[in-house]
Formats: structure tokens, C-alpha cells, sequence
């Protein structure tokens, strides 16, 4: 699969919009994807990350709240692929500098949508690289 070119999206990013849509979408977008969205979120908020990398970020979060993407999210099982290649993708090239107190938040949030089981399996996030992971 062909990432798009989510940096067209980070006029899109915005912090109401993002946690609209990650509070609508938990359960069926799965644990994994709403955790990748959470480091991502709370990895932009740090000052130790470079403007580059917060770019690259909110291009990311942009495209998971935008409503044109590759693969549209109403399309069962399908729809949120595409969003959790991008995140999956931008997560691993900013990994460096995601601490664990950021980890240890993200999950701690996942805890009011998933039980302890689904949030045990967000610790292999990069079991499948983004362009394995189906659409």
C-alpha cells in the first residue's frame, strides 16, 4: 500500500476535532490505532520534540480527522486501515522520542475505552509495518 501524502492534512488537525473522533471511533477502530493516535497526540505536546517532527505529526493526526482520505472510515473493517498505516508510519519515525511517561499516558487513556486485555496488545504496535498492514 502507498501512504499518501499526509502532510496536505495538517491544516486539517485540530485538538476538538481530534478527541471528537477518537472518542467516536475507539472501540471500532481498536486499541492499537487509538494508541498510536495518543503518543502521537501527547508526543506533539512535548518540547523536546523538533518542529519537523511535530509537522509530521499533525499532518498525520490531520488525516485521521479528515473526512477525504484514501480509504472513507464508513467502509467496515476497511476504512481505518489507511489512518493506522499513517500513524503507524509517522510513529516509527518519531519512536525516539517517545518517552515512556508519554507511553504510560496514552495507555492509561486507552483505559476508559478498552479493557486490560486490548490494552496488553498495544505493546507489539509494530508488529505490522504500515505497508503490511491491511486496508
Amino acid at each position: 500500500m502507498e501512504l499518501p501524502d499526509f502532510m496536505k492534512y495538517k491544516d486539517m488537525f485540530n485538538v476538538g476535532d481530534f478527541a471528537e473522533k477518537v472518542q467516536r471511533v475507539a472501540k471500532r477502530a481498536g486499541a492499537k490505532l487509538i494508541y498510536a493516535a495518543l503518543i502521537l497526540y501527547y508526543t506533539m505536546q512535548s518540547d523536546k520534540v523538533s518542529v519537523k517532527d511535530k509537522a509530521i505529526i499533525i499532518g498525520a493526526l490531520g488525516y485521521l480527522i479528515s473526512p477525504l482520505d484514501v480509504v472513507p472510515d464508513a467502509i467496515p473493517l476497511a476504512g481505518l486501515g489507511d489512518d493506522l498505516a499513517v500513524l503507524i508510519y509517522v510513529l516509527h519515525k518519531v519512536w525516539g522520542e517517545v518517552s515512556d511517561d508519554i507511553k504510560a499516558k496514552a495507555k492509561e487513556k486507552l483505559a476508559t475505552w478498552f479493557d486490560d486485555d486490548e490494552i496488553e496488545k498495544v505493546d507489539d504496535i509494530f508488529s505490522e509495518r504500515p505497508e503490511d498492514t491491511p486496508v
